[in-house]
């Protein structure tokens, strides 16, 4: 049986994270993966450029339990610090909106980068190893399809359900059960919405639309914009939302979100322009068509009373949908929910009631808004395990 002082159960950005830092503090490290390489879902991150982190990261970009959960690990590891990192090794990245930086050139620059940066740090790394079974014996044992391996610290950094196509499992909850941790209910996030059936065969023929935006559910709203798909409804501001929404609840969407419908609709108040024609000036025309047909039968302006504008404007700003579902895991970027962090220490991300496991990354239940948060909480939640394992 082949011993170490830690052992990391996944490969991806928290896991060599974690590899790294423990690695530098002279530690014997050894990092298993499940699949043929390390990183694949960095690698198709971004559109294949890496959203590596956002300058505007703070708690309130993340959703957990305990919202201050976060604070510890995001405060010691900062975006600033793996902007250093990644301009230590000349890598090139702008950003794009909101914060939000990328690589110029390809994602596979960060994972080339965490592979030379592990390299350094003398942490082992083996792919297309399984783990078959973790116990704990004084020490933790691991039994894989390579072998039976030991280590005093044990830190489980296998991500989430989302996108099962790259190799996403429970794994990561099995252990926590295991070792008799609580599990918060997880769920699909960052995730488009299907539509209801009645909604659907009246917007499906809209599938390639995309509208800026004002989307509000249970108080959270994100201005950003909305893709209609063949489904239901998707883009930025549609993912956003879709952390926050729960089974049966209404999203608002304001249609208009820089402008006061109700003030365009009285200033052609005398107006001989069709309601569809005059909307067709701030939307697409086909969507104009079809919204008109759902909400408001589209005539001459001038033909409308007071009241009937005022309803037209409610529901320009306000329109109502009630999603009959996600997409679900399969195109989730992320997992809500995990490892309670009741479970954990805030400051070493270790188990409190199983000495020398730890759990970081996705696995736990802090999930971040779109923009390159969940990737800065997979930096700084591996950072500070790599500090003690």
């Amino acid at each position: 049986m082949l011993e170490h002082d830690v052992i990391v159960i996944g490969g991806g950005a928290a896991g060599l994270f974690c590899a790294i830092e423990a690695g530098k503090r002279g530690r014997s490290v050894l990092v298993l993966e499940h699949a043929e390489r390390v990183g694949k879902k960095i690698g198709i991150s971004g559109g294949g450029r890496c959203n590596f982190t956002n300058i505007y990261t703070s708690p309130e970009n993340y959703i957990s339990a305990n919202p201050h959960f976060c604070k510890s690990a995001l405060a010691r590891y900062t975006p600033s610090d793996f902007i250093s990192l990644i301009e230590k090794h000349n890598i090139a990245y702008h950003e794009k909106k909101l914060g939000q930086l990328f690589c110029d050139g390809s994602s596979r620059q960060i994972i080339e980068m965490l592979l030379a940066e592990c390299e350094g740090a003398g942490v082992e790394i083996r792919c297309g190893c399984q783990v078959l079974s973790v116990e704990k014996e004084g020490v933790f044992r691991v039994e894989t399809n390579q072998g039976s391996f030991a280590s005093s610290s044990l830190v489980i950094a296998t991500g989430g359900m989302s996108i099962p196509t790259l190799g996403a499992t429970d794994f990561g909850y099995r252990i926590a059960r295991q070792f008799g941790l609580r599990i918060e209910e997880t769920r699909p996030a960052l995730v488009p919405l299907v539509f209801n059936l009645p909604t659907q065969g009246q917007l499906t023929e809209l599938s390639g639309i995309s509208l800026d935006a004002i989307v509000d559910c249970h108080g959270a709203e994100f201005r950003e914009n909305i893709l209609i798909t063949h489904r239901g409804l998707s883009g930025p501001a549609i993912l956003q939302i879709s952390s926050y929404w729960q089974p049966g609840a209404l999203l608002s969407i304001n249609l208009l979100p820089v402008e006061d419908a109700f003030a365009i609709l009285q200033e052609h108040r005398n107006s001989e322009i069709e309601l569809v024609n005059l909307l067709a000036q701030h939307w697409p025309k086909r969507f104009a068509q079809v919204w008109c047909q759902l909400y408001a039968a589209s005539k001459p302006v001038r033909q409308y009373g007071d009241k009937e504008l005022r309803d037209i404007s409610q529901k320009i700003h306000h329109m109502q949908f009630t999603p009959a579902g996600t997409e679900g895991f399969r195109k989730a970027e992320v997992t809500a929910g995990g490892v309670a962090t009741s479970e954990l220490s805030s400051q070493t991300m270790e188990a409190r009631r199983a000495p020398g496991l730890y759990f970081i990354g996705e696995v736990v239940d802090v999930t971040g808004q779109l923009g390159g948060y969940n990737f800065q909480w997979a930096w700084a939640s591996g950072y500070v395990a790599g500090q003690c394992a």
